[in-house]
């Protein structure tokens, strides 16, 4: 496969690229880029290229999308997600030197230090009356945003004697409160509170400026703000007029509304320091980048989950291992459901019920729809794009959640701490279902299939027969398969009542082929014969 790499990445991530793969390192034009995007499989990018709904739509052979950094507000991920692309980033892997970035304009701009740099040693001015700054000790920080970044400012505020107060309406209490910080419970509660003011949010539609003019005037004259997010969250011409005016005593830009940026009327700004977009530019924390979007684009190549990915439902951390153990088992009961019962579905549901239930379940969900719809439409599908494909198909996609067990069954009894996966489809041809579990060993079970108990392993390769109860009926299905030399390697059985309508399934060691399967259904005079061959993640 053929990676493009738009912008500079560290030399390990590009060793471990061209470990596996062929790697062009080139930096293009919009122009270049459209030109030449239907080459790649991959995409690696940093801040400046722009991967629009266009590029995306050239870029037939993509499969995924590496941002080497934290934000990723110049890939278009809503047509990532459309198209099945897959957008990775590295969040974590410049949080210490951003965070070191962000205090060192805090100190700059408290202290003048660049001015009195420039007036010194450019100028040969002694000039120390002019430069006269102030202390950080015994002022208030506010913080916008207390993930890893902001956590890591807090901890360096706090050394320097500073109180902290931030705002950020997804984080508990009991976080702040372990990093010595104050919660407020809004932006304009916290804006007049501070002496300096740090940006740490992601930048989305809505925090897109987030401080503009308004919030400005909310904030002490003598008030310093630093932005090391990304631009254009302040407002770039109000800031300039507010510090313009007195109105704001001084500003540390590392990020722009439009990058690079060298010409702007805050440049000319004697209480303004900048810097090139340089957060991340520490020599460990570009290793880590390219090490780690490396991995994730690998991972992504190789048609494995990549966890981590931007455009895939989150897990936390304490769920991440319970639900990626049942990924496999989801996209099984979807691909079995699709094959031994097929024709149009109006609706899927997916039941979980025992421990998984308590975990955020969406990833599953998205894998469940993957096995079901890939019978259909091939490769095509995955994790990502399986919800909009099934939105396309008129599929309604529900979830339901239980802590205990529906009943199973006359013999069907689970423990409490069991997790299931009911998959239920329903359209023309009726009402359909599958309920699975993992085994303590990691190995799946069907433990019901449309209301009947059963206990079986799900092979590779199976026939799934539904017909009325009768003597004989295995012996000929047996004698058929023989007749083809194809090996029966188990057999399970389901009736809800004597002379009544039977499931049967057949575990065979190869796949049936199609024109046996029609002699089956024409010779034995059954209801109807499914060929199934599942996706069997890992094997019982």
């Amino acid at each position: 496969m053929k990676i493009l790499v738009t912008e500079a990445i560290s030399e390990t991530g590009i060793s471990l690229l061209r470990d596996e793969h062929e790697v062009d390192v080139r930096k293009v034009t919009p122009e270049e880029l459209l030109e030449i995007i239907p080459e790649y499989d991959a995409l690696i990018t940093r801040s400046e290229t722009k991967v629009t709904a266009e590029v995306l739509a050239r870029g037939t052979r993509l499969k995924v999308v590496g941002r080497a950094g934290v934000g990723v507000d110049n890939i278009d991920v809503a047509a990532a997600t459309e198209r099945g692309v897959v957008v990775v980033n590295v969040p974590g892997a410049n949080t210490y030197s951003t965070a070191e970035h962000a205090f060192g304009l805090l100190i700059a701009v408290a202290r003048n230090i660049p001015q009195a740099h420039h007036a010194l040693a450019r100028e040969g001015r002694w000039d120390r009356k002019s430069f006269v700054g102030t202390e950080l000790h015994g002022k208030t920080l506010g913080i916008i945003g207390l993930g890893r970044i902001g956590s890591e400012v807090a901890v360096r505020a706090r050394a320097f004697g500073m109180r902290v107060l931030a705002y950020d309406p997804y984080v508990p209490h009991s976080r702040a409160e372990h990093l010595g910080v104050t919660l407020v419970p809004s932006l304009r509660g916290l804006l007049p509170e501070v002496d300096f003011l740090t940006i740490h949010a992601a930048k989305t539609p809505e925090s897109a400026q987030l401080i503009g003019a308004a919030e400005l005037a909310l904030m002490k004259p003598t008030a310093r703000i630093v932005n090391c997010a990304r631009g254009g969250m302040v407002d770039e011409e109000a800031l300039y007029r507010a510090l313009k005016e007195g109105r704001l005593a001084g500003a540390a830009l590392d990020v722009f509304a439009a990058e690079p940026c060298t010409d702007s009327p805050l440049f000319g700004l004697p209480n303004v320091v900048v810097t090139p977009h340089l957060s991340a530019s520490t020599a460990e924390a570009q290793d880590a980048n390219g090490r780690y979007i490396a991995q994730y684009v690998l991972r992504a190549l190789r048609g494995e989950l990549v966890p981590e990915a931007v455009n895939l439902p989150q897990i936390p951390r304490d769920g991440v291992q319970v639900v990626t153990d049942h990924l496999p088992l989801a996209e099984t009961l979807g691909s079995f459901l699709a094959q031994a019962f097929p024709g149009h579905a109006d609706r899927i549901t997916v039941a979980y019920s025992g421990e998984l239930a308590k975990h955020p379940t969406a990833l599953l969900t998205n894998t469940v729809l993957k096995g079901y719809l890939a019978t259909q439409l091939g490769e095509h599908v995955n994790y990502i794009n399986a919800p909009a494909l099934a939105r396309r198909r008129g599929i309604a996609v529900n979830e339901s959640k239980s802590l205990t067990h529906a009943p199973l069954g006359e013999n069907g009894t689970l423990s409490p701490a069991s997790s299931l996966i009911t998959v239920r489809s329903e359209g023309p041809q009726g009402a359909h279902e599958v309920t699975g579990m993992l085994r303590r060993d990691g190995g799946m079970r069907f433990v019901a299939v449309d209301g009947l108990h059963i206990d079986m392993a799900p092979s590779r390769h199976m026939l799934v027969s539904q017909h009325r109860d009768q003597p004989g009926m295995v012996g000929r299905f047996g004698m058929a398969l023989a007749a083809r030399d194809i090996n029966i390697a188990g057999l399970h059985l389901g009736r809800h009542q004597p002379r009544g309508m039977a499931l049967m399934l057949l575990q065979i060691d190869e796949p049936a082929p199609p024109d046996l399967v029609a002699e089956l259904r024409e010779a034995m005079a059954v209801d109807t014969v499914q060929a199934v061959t599942l996706p069997l993640g890992r094997q019982p």
